[in-house]
């Protein structure tokens, strides 16, 4: 039963009447199960809840079908609820407002009679509200108001800056050959709005259109599409982690991937033969350097480049034994990606039959759709046909018995989709782009009912809001292998990060043209370290594995690569905290430090998980900035202390103003050099460490070590992690209790800091067990350890400044709970 409150309202002018469209008038307020619905002289608006802090508003114009298409993107229910509303007035009998919510702490609406006007509100503050709201101009609109001071990120892949104020920006998912520092338009464009005020607005409709952020300079922010739902949810949170959970909640949620995804991919465009790929194989092996996957482009099903896309077998020309091939790698511990595309050419082994059963989309006279493009004259197959979907899948579930583990779908935006060409009863500019989105549905969906165990890997460069929840693994497309390619990566991962797609990373080392930077490579591998997925990958004129560079180039991306397989069951970990919470792994330094406002404005400098922070060196060292320089600088937040990675040494103490290293205004100098880029470790941080291995399926949690990072001197400081485990393969083990985790806190005063290690085993693991060594990294040698109360040996190396304990650390079913207390 809705509650209604009366409040009269002696002086409203702490609101802003502000008329959204002077033609429209208020009809009448009607609450709903989980909202209301609003008439208004030029239609309706139906207004819903599905949380404390998500609300929807669709509106219907006059004479518009009231059957509102199902959203491609919104997975959560609207909440039915016991709604709290009150109406304001100026004096008895005269109705100013309606204001209502689930709650006193949540999202609310605010519905103004006159003039009309709906608002958003959330704890007592304004978040967004609407401008003209609906109006129908060349294209249907929704229009809302900005605060002048406002910051806007979103609208999905994009190179511009991490403020994307000002563009008006076309959503038509669409390739950008060798693109730099800006691209307006790309791959994958989302009508995802994020603010700097911590809300989000999601315009819930694929179809093609615009999103105009200020452009004009009115403080207006502008959704243009050719049709569809005009239906929007506001996101509003209290801090950066919360946004991205509720928009995930909304959306969806990643599923976990497989432990060898986040290993290092050998890939290139492309192997042409068996022969050339065995090879490659091979002398990774020999060369000792870590591998987990090799990446088949085309050239696995037809000689050329062009004329051979739809025939989704094995080249046998080239690949006589392809099916042995892929067998041969698993047994050497490297997994197979084959790529696909949904173009079927009519000179493919395919077309005939795809013609004949159907399967692609139609001309307005139904005969199958026929264009040229630059691989040849083509279909497209049409998703939104059952038969279509089944035959495709078929296809699929070949190349799983070829023993693939994971599917490349390319041209998935797609490439070439001509607006004459039908879906069914839809045009292609109505699902232009949620085609990708519902590729990954049926890649994923297909894998749930066929093989339900597993974990599919699914590579795409194009998708839509919530395609996450597919697992789908989006890269940024065909980037120049420049530094100025390399450049915007940082801000592309993390803006997509931010709307709910946390695998966003680039082709390592760059993939248009044929320029030969090794200093450049070096760089994009180090920074690849500390990017979602290592996979580099490049037109074949220079090689994109490190197994082919000069001996100096090899050795540092061994040593790339060598770190990123250390780092296993730490990104492991940050990978089920983003299958669980949304949290992207790769952050703004914002989420994590909200007070460092800087960081909306830079991108090089951002935050790999709660621990590192992460300097992306994007220019050479020979550059101007560089050139004069001996040393490298990098600004970080003056609320936390600070350690060099590297050295392990402690370089800035967040309770004081200045230190060794560190300048009046809280910068940091490193040295200038190609080893490595300048990373640093929180204090209150932990991290498990791997020693190396040379593919994922050598891993033990056993050989772990558990670093934990932390200033001695800092007064006070909670610290908190959850370290993951689980078999790396098996899909949902963690609900089916296959998976073990350690809640790892500390609690620090004064001279005083306690541990605890809690463990928790799932009821259906056969080694309910952990067995690991702790390292704590500290600035000053301890008097005391004691481990459950008891005096423990141990040492202090001064140099690295790390505390080693003898004792490894056991949990298991017997004994769950450890703690170790420091005392300096």
């Amino acid at each position: 039963m809705a509650r209604f409150f009366f409040l009269l309202c002696i002086s409203i002018a702490s609101f802003e009447f502000l008329a959204q469209n002077p033609n429209r008038q208020f009809i009448a307020f009607n609450p709903s199960v989980n909202g209301a619905e609003v008439k208004v002289s030029d239609g309706k608006y139906l207004i819903k809840f599905y949380s404390n802090n998500i609300i929807e508003t669709t509106f219907i114009p006059v004479g518009k079908n009231e059957n509102i298409e199902p959203s491609h993107a919104v997975i959560m229910q609207p909440m039915p609820s016991d709604l709290s509303y009150t109406v304001e007035a100026s004096k008895p009998g005269h109705i100013v407002a309606y204001q209502f919510s689930l709650s006193k702490t949540s999202i609310s609406a605010r519905i103004q009679i006159e003039p009309f006007q709906i608002s958003f509100w959330y704890q007592g503050r304004q978040i967004s509200s609407e401008a003209m709201g609906y109006q129908l101009k060349e294209t249907p609109q929704i229009q809302l108001n900005l605060s002048e001071q406002e910051q806007l990120m979103g609208a999905g892949a994009r190179a511009l800056g991490m403020n994307r104020r000002g563009y008006r920006l076309q959503l038509y998912n669409r390739a950008h050959y060798g693109y730099e520092t800006h691209s307006e338009l790309m791959n994958f464009t989302m009508p995802i709005v994020i603010s700097d005020q911590c809300y989000a607005i999601h315009f819930d409709n694929p179809q093609i259109g615009y999103l105009d952020l200020d452009a004009k300079k009115e403080n207006k922010l502008t959704y243009e599409v050719i049709g569809g739902p005009m239906r929007y949810q506001v996101i509003v949170a209290d801090d950066w982690k919360q946004l991205t959970e509720q928009l995930t909640n909304l959306t969806g949620r990643q599923p976990l991937p497989a432990r060898w995804t986040l290993g290092n991919f050998s890939s290139r465009f492309g192997y042409h033969s068996e022969q050339e790929a065995r090879a490659v194989v091979n002398e990774f092996r020999k060369q000792q350097i870590p591998l987990d996957a090799i990446v088949f482009d085309l050239y696995w099903f037809g000689k050329d480049i062009q004329g051979t896309l739809g025939n989704f077998e094995f080249f046998r020309d080239s690949f006589p034994n392809g099916e042995q091939m892929i067998a041969d790698f698993r047994n050497q511990n490297v997994r197979t990606v084959l790529i696909t595309e949904p173009f079927v050419l009519t000179t493919s082994k395919n077309w005939q039959e795809a013609d004949q059963k159907r399967i692609l989309g139609t001309d307005s006279l139904g005969n199958s759709f026929r264009y040229d493009f630059y691989f040849g004259n083509t279909g497209l197959i049409d998703l939104y046909k059952p038969e279509a979907r089944v035959w495709f899948w078929q296809i699929y579930k070949k190349l799983h018995n070829y023993g693939a583990a994971g599917i490349w779908g390319d041209l998935g935006e797609p490439e070439v989709h001509p607006a004459k060409l039908k879906h069914g009863n839809k045009w292609a500019d109505e699902v232009h782009n949620v085609y990708g989105h519902d590729w990954a549905r049926l890649l994923y969906e297909g894998y749930r009912k066929d093989y339900p165990t597993e974990r599919p890997f699914i590579l795409m460069r194009a998708g839509y809001s919530g395609s996450q929840r597919f697992g789908m693994v989006p890269w940024s497309g065909d980037v120049n292998r420049t530094w100025g390619g390399l450049k915007p990566q940082m801000e592309i991962s993390l803006q997509m990060g931010l709307q709910g797609m946390a695998y966003m990373h680039s082709d390592l080392g760059g993939f248009a043209g044929a320029n030969n930077d090794p200093e450049l490579y070096v760089r994009w591998l180090q920074y690849g370290v500390f990017q979602p997925i290592f996979r580099p990958h490049a037109q074949q004129e220079v090689a994109s594995e490190a197994i082919f560079k000069d001996e100096k180039t090899k050795a540092l991306a061994k040593a790339a690569i060598e770190l990123r397989y250390q780092l296993l069951p730490y990104n492991y970990s940050l990978a089920y905290e983003n299958a669980t919470k949304g949290t992207p792994l790769l952050r703004p330094i914002f989420m994590e430090f909200p007070e460092a406002k800087w960081s909306f404005e830079s991108a090089d400098t951002y935050m790999w998980g709660p621990a590192f922070l992460v300097h992306a060196i994007t220019d050479s060292l020979h550059s101007p900035d560089y050139a004069t320089q001996n040393e490298m600088r990098t600004k970080l937040p003056a609320s936390a202390s600070w350690f060099d990675f590297h050295s392990g040494r402690l370089v800035a103490n967040a309770h004081l103003l200045s230190c060794f290293y560190q300048t009046e205004d809280h910068d940091i100098m490193t040295p200038k050099t190609l080893q490595q880029i300048p990373v640093f470790v929180r204090s209150g941080s932990f991290i498990p460490m791997s020693p190396v291995v040379q593919n994922t399926d050598a891993y033990r949690d056993s050989a772990v070590v558990l670093h934990y990072y932390i200033d001695a001197k800092q007064a006070s400081l909670p610290s908190a992690f959850t370290w993951y485990e689980d078999d790396g393969n098996t899909a949902d083990a963690d609900a089916k209790g296959l998976s073990k985790k350690i809640a790892c806190t500390a609690v620090k005063s004064a001279d005083y800091c306690a541990i605890e290690l809690k463990a928790e085993f799932g009821a259906q693991l056969q080694n309910k067990s952990f067995q690991f060594a702790l390292e704590v990294h500290t600035d000053e040698a301890p008097k005391s350890v004691k481990i459950g109360g008891k005096r423990v040996k141990f040492t202090y190396e001064e140099r690295k400044q790390v505390l080693r304990i003898g004792n490894l650390m056991q949990l298991d079913n017997e004994q769950r709970t450890t703690k170790i207390e420091i005392k300096w």
